[in-house]
């Protein structure tokens, strides 16, 4: 035997390390966990102590293979996975598969792909840490449990292809949650008042302290204003400091890239992974926010020599989030030095946010100058108040700053004009506008997870794999748009003594790129909530991570703990399983004045829909992803209801705009015509009804024929991915490299064979 065999996850991190280690070492991927609890059976042995049942998938077999030979003839294995549960486990089930010499086997693990890194675990090795594994062991086991038995359930009350899970099903309930106090929230109407004043050549805006509930009270406000003598009351002047936010865990990354990159929670922890298994930042999945002395030392250099001794203070973080592992490290670049890096756009963008975000944490604190200034008149006793922040050292703002959850986004820092106390002011216009009290906000991917992290429901590897099942998976959760509902206000401007008032539109409860609930996520959290009630406990989730990091700690038994569990549980499923009740939603939405018939909200096989009549005559729609059961009104159903409706006609033949399971489209004759997803069936214009028949006849197959054998009914069409075979109704591919200039009948009927 000789060599030195190192096993890590993924073929680019097996890469990135080789460079590193050089002759002597063979670096191999095992592209992931090597074996896995099957895919279709409990695989848990119950009775035998809740011992799991593990697998080799098949599409793993061939690297097992490979890895065990190599295994066999190295002297030693150094099993480098990464360094948290989900690593462990990895290290655990290659030591088991491929049947590894303990004497011949070390374990080590890095928070960072450096040479350094790597060459200093090398050379202080570990065992595999059973207390890890076990965590691991009874978080999937446990997962399993809950969504092998509470599935079957849904299925049989609810519907086919539904499913459960332990943190999944919590996730959803808090989005489902949320859009209740939404549904149940009234919008109250009242009237925001700003003036604008000049005093010499500055100029500031008022907010009025006071907001009126009626057009009544806001108008007698202005109408008592009008010649009104207007003075500076006082000025107050703060010193105040601004903090620099703390390096990334995994969470507050998540949030931040979506708010400032716009990425999807999946997109984030995509792009970290590579630049993580390409040595470019630590490791990324962490709730820790300390950086190592290397770190601090060398992010301090860095500002030293391009920023000042004035922008450099070094600090260190303590992390507040439930169960966070401190000795874990912050997400960080690997070398603080590199501002930039090679790569893709987007993971020069994440990486660009992980760089400043770093730096930023080491760098001084803003000193800014806070300035609030009261402006009364002689005529009424409420008061304006105008503030502004001015910077008068940026400290960390020079490289970073933080965004928020806000709609407006980050907030703005104004310069504050020389005002003094009694200086005289001109109301240059006052302004009286009538605005809506706002509901509370719905979630995005971003804020679900800082709710996730505050709660303690889950661990930074599960977030973005949960939102992914409720949004893509299992269609519980939508993205997208609420539009809100329009209302007719008067607003009044007070403007060199004269009153004015305009009526305009305003628009309430409208609502972009937010997490939507569809029924189908109301119907499983309702029936959850009220059968399974501990498990939709937020508090339980959470004590469950609790309990899983005490077993990593090594202070409880995983098996113990589920055999506490399970008995309860399964007897509550069994005895739901066949409590003869079934889950049916309907809701009378009233009478369409048209023709007298009612008109309802159902929840069906292929989801929720509306139903006007009976018997033969009876129709049905489908509702949209914005629309719910629970709030869909008469007017909305009815307009869902005149679908399909005739546009009119093209080349003689109808043009019928209507909906279906994929969207917006029309029927031409005896063809379908796609619409964009944004069309909208009920009011796309004839006009444009013929430009999407056109434009689908432009692109038609046969418009790009290449060659023909009628007799034979074979066809060769190019293709938006090439050109292919078409014959008897089917597509038959044609290899790549094919002259199909030289392709005759005999070779296209062999191809269709050999298909």
């Amino acid at each position: 035997m000789e060599g030195n065999l190192v096993i890590v996850e993924s073929p680019t991190k097996a890469r990135t390390i080789q460079r590193f280690l050089g002759p002597g070492f063979t670096v191999k991927a095992s592209e992931g966990h090597i074996r896995d609890l099957q895919e279709k059976q409990l695989s848990i042995d119950i009775e035998g102590g809740f011992t799991p049942q593990y697998v080799v998938p098949d599409n793993k077999k061939k690297v097992v293979a490979e890895l065990k030979k190599l295994a066999s003839e190295a002297e030693i294995v150094w099993l480098a996975s990464d360094e948290d549960r989900e690593g462990e486990a990895i290290s655990w089930h290659l030591t088991e598969t491929l049947g590894l010499d303990k004497a011949r086997t070390r374990r080590i693990a890095f928070h960072e792909i450096t040479k350094d890194a790597i060459l200093r675990a090398i050379g202080n090795p570990r065992e595999v840490d059973m207390n890890l594994v076990n965590a691991q062991q009874a978080r999937r086991v446990l997962d399993r449990l809950v969504g092998f038995e509470l599935s079957p359930i849904l299925w049989k009350k609810i519907g086919r292809g539904l499913s459960a899970g332990r943190v999944q099903s919590v996730a959803l309930r808090l989005v489902v949650d949320r859009e209740r106090e939404i549904m149940a929230f009234t919008p109250e109407a009242y009237y925001r008042v700003e003036g604008k004043f000049a005093a010499g050549s500055a100029s500031l805006k008022g907010v009025l302290d006071t907001r009126f509930k009626s057009a009544a009270e806001a108008e007698r406000f202005l109408r008592d204003s009008i010649g009104a003598s207007y003075y500076v009351e006082d000025v107050e002047k703060t010193d105040g400091k601004r903090y620099p936010a703390p390096p990334f865990t995994t969470s507050t990354l998540q949030q931040e890239a979506s708010r400032k990159l716009h990425f999807p929670v999946s997109t984030t922890m995509r792009l970290a992974q590579t630049l993580y298994e390409k040595g470019l930042i630590t490791y990324m999945r962490t709730d820790s926010t300390n950086l190592s002395a290397l770190a601090l030392g060398t992010a301090k250099k860095f500002i030293l020599d391009n920023f000042g001794a004035e922008y450099s203070h070094p600090r260190q973080y303590s992390t507040h989030s439930k169960g966070a592992q401190e000795a874990h490290e912050a997400i960080r670049p690997t070398f603080i030095e590199n501002a930039d890096i090679s790569g893709t756009s987007q993971e020069k963008a994440l990486y660009n946010l992980i760089w400043k975000r770093t730096v930023a944490s080491q760098m001084a604190e803003a000193s800014l100058l806070n300035t609030t200034i009261r402006i009364a008149s002689d005529k009424r006793s409420e008061r304006f108040a105008a503030e502004a922040s001015e910077i008068v050292f940026d400290g960390f703002l020079k490289v970073y700053m933080e965004g928020n959850d806000e709609e407006n986004g980050e907030e703005g820092l104004t310069v504050v004009p020389d005002i003094r106390k009694a200086d005289a002011l001109t109301a240059k216009e006052i302004v009286a506008e009538c605005k809506f009290t706002r509901a509370p906000q719905r979630y995005t991917e971003a804020s679900l997870v800082k709710k996730l992290e505050e709660l303690g429901i889950g661990r930074p590897s599960t977030y973005a794999p949960t939102i992914t099942t409720l949004t893509k998976t299992r269609g519980y959760i939508a993205s997208g748009n609420r539009d809100g509902v329009r209302k007719e206000v008067t607003n009044f401007k007070l403007k060199g003594g004269d009153l004015s008032s305009t009526t305009k539109k305003e628009t309430v409860g409208e609502d972009k790129g937010k997490l939507l609930p569809q029924d189908v996520g109301l119907l499983v959290t309702d029936y959850l909530v009220e059968n399974f009630p501990t498990i939709m406990d937020y508090n339980y989730t959470a004590d469950v991570e609790s309990t899983l990091d005490k077993i990593a700690e090594g202070d409880e038994d995983w098996k113990a703990y589920l055999k506490s569990f399970y008995p309860s549980f399964h007897q509550m499923v069994d005895t739901k399983l066949h409590d003869g009740q079934y889950t049916h939603v309907e809701r009378v939405l009233g009478i369409d004045p048209a023709d007298g018939q009612q008109i309802v909200a159902k929840y069906g096989q292929y989801g929720p829909y509306v139903q006007k009549g009976e018997g033969e005559n009876k129709r049905f729609a489908s509702l949209d992803k914005t629309q719910l059961i629970e709030s869909i009104t008469l007017a909305e159903a009815i307009k869902l209801l005149s679908l399909p409706r005739n546009v009119g006609s093209y080349e003689g033949i109808p043009i019928i705009a209507t909906k279906g399971k994929f969207g917006p489209y029309l029927k031409y004759g005896t063809v379908n015509v796609t619409l964009p997803r944004k069309a909208d069936p009920l009011a796309i214009s004839l006009e444009d009804c013929i430009a999407a028949i056109k434009a689908q006849k432009d692109a038609a197959p046969e418009n790009n024929i290449l060659k023909e054998f009628p007799e034979e009914d074979i066809t060769i069409i190019n293709g938006r991915y090439g050109p292919y075979i078409k014959h008897g109704g089917k597509n038959f591919r044609i290899p790549r490299h094919a002259d199909i200039a030289a392709l005759t009948l005999e070779d296209c009927k062999g191809l269709v064979r050999k298909k």
